[in-house]
């Protein structure tokens, strides 16, 4: 990771014995009239990316860990869409106006103004404070054998207070700024699959104590509240992932879980989404959108 605190991030958990790397049948009908193929753009961090899922898109900058089986390139399949993804590991909402790393363009650059579909996963790496809740919460838990809530006494509303008063508004400005680039595209912004259960944990595969796992927990509710009040306030579809996923977080087996934990997982990038995630993400966007 380029950042600062990403680098830190890989660090903690690398210590902790792991390395962490960090639109409706009406409009699809009208698009195949038009030129055949819906014209669709996929923006977003690594959730959108499918950083860490084999096999890897050819087409990508190797730093944005970028999967051609992460939930665009699963739509398009099931669609026919014509896809342009952009999607990048790591990327916040900064990253739409501006470059991320050396040599990748601002994601915005590849929203011409006859898309008519563009869809996101984005906001978790604002300010690093999700990240940071990981990290913090995952260190504190292994610092005390996975008992009582050393994250929740240590930094209180701190995240959340955050994502409230700082990612909100940056959400709200980027899906402003891709309406602006597209005026008639559906914009739609997705929620992030629940990481950890609401209660009780998983100590051996995701290092949280036990009563932090539902202070991290209401962390993710606060951000996934983020995303639905800013997609509300900007006329974006909101694809809401809190029911769906319920029940396939980290700590579940393998065949059931969509996200990997930190230890005894399958992906190289942890606390992510694995391709089965990736294919409930495309499913759950395309009921919302009627897609298909």
């Amino acid at each position: 990771m380029e950042k600062p605190v990403r680098r830190l991030a890989a660090c903690v958990l690398a210590a902790l014995g792991c390395v962490f790397v960090g639109v409706p049948s009406s409009l699809a009908a009208s698009s195949s009239q038009a030129s055949g193929l819906l014209r669709y753009v996929a923006l977003g961090d690594s959730y959108s990316a499918a950083s860490g899922v084999l096999p890897p898109d050819p087409t990508a900058p190797p730093s944005c860990l970028r999967s051609l089986l992460n939930y665009p390139h699963v739509i398009a399949a099931a669609t026919g869409a014509r896809l342009t993804d952009v999607t990048c590991g790591g990327a916040d909402t900064t990253d739409y106006a501006g470059s991320q790393y050396p040599g990748v363009a601002p994601q915005l650059d590849a929203v011409p103004p006859d898309t008519q579909l563009v869809t996101m996963t984005i906001g978790g790496n604002d300010s690093n404070v999700f990240i940071s809740s990981i990290v913090e919460c995952g260190a504190a838990g292994a610092a005390t054998l996975g008992q009582g809530s050393p994250c929740k006494d240590r930094y209180g509303s701190s995240f959340e207070d955050t994502i409230r008063d700082t990612t909100y508004p940056s959400l709200v400005r980027a899906l402003q700024a891709v309406r602006a680039k597209a005026p008639g595209a559906r914009v739609a912004i997705l929620g992030y699959p629940w990481i950890l259960p609401a209660t009780g944990g998983c100590f051996d595969r995701m290092p949280v104590a036990e009563g932090d796992v539902p202070y991290l927990r209401g962390v993710q509710a606060t951000l996934n509240d983020a995303v639905r009040r800013a997609a509300r306030a900007t006329g974006a579809t909101y694809v809401d992932m809190n029911r769906v996923s319920e029940g396939h977080d980290a700590c579940q087996p393998i065949g059931v879980r969509w996200i990997e934990p930190v230890l005894q997982g399958t992906n190289a990038v942890v606390v992510h989404p694995n391709a089965l995630g990736e294919q409930q993400m495309a499913a759950q966007t395309m009921r919302v959108l009627h897609l298909g």
